[in-house]
């Protein structure tokens, strides 16, 4: 049972359940989001995503803002890439 809406969490079962687990909320949201996706397959090593160089910004953006990575929005694309590898 979802204890907060949280739009960016695309399947608020999973989020729940890792969260009762003891999973970080920026975990349970890149594991939920990621099994919610029909192109991503988190139970499987080695993804099939593109470098984040690949990325555009907005798309580097949208990702960081639905796990909650702080001061996305004065980033650059290279800062963005910074944030998520380092997450």
């Amino acid at each position: 049972m979802a204890k907060e809406s949280n739009s960016s969490i695309k399947d608020e079962e999973v989020y729940d359940a890792l969260r009762d687990k003891g999973a970080s909320k920026e975990k349970a949201a890149r594991i939920a989001n990621a099994q919610a996706n029909g192109d991503m397959d988190p139970s499987e090593k080695g993804g099939k995503a593109h470098p984040y160089e690949d990325w555009t910004k907005d798309d580097l953006y949208e990702r960081a803002q639905e796990i909650g990575i702080e001061g996305r929005s004065d980033m650059t694309k290279d800062a963005l890439i910074a944030a998520w590898r380092d997450h």
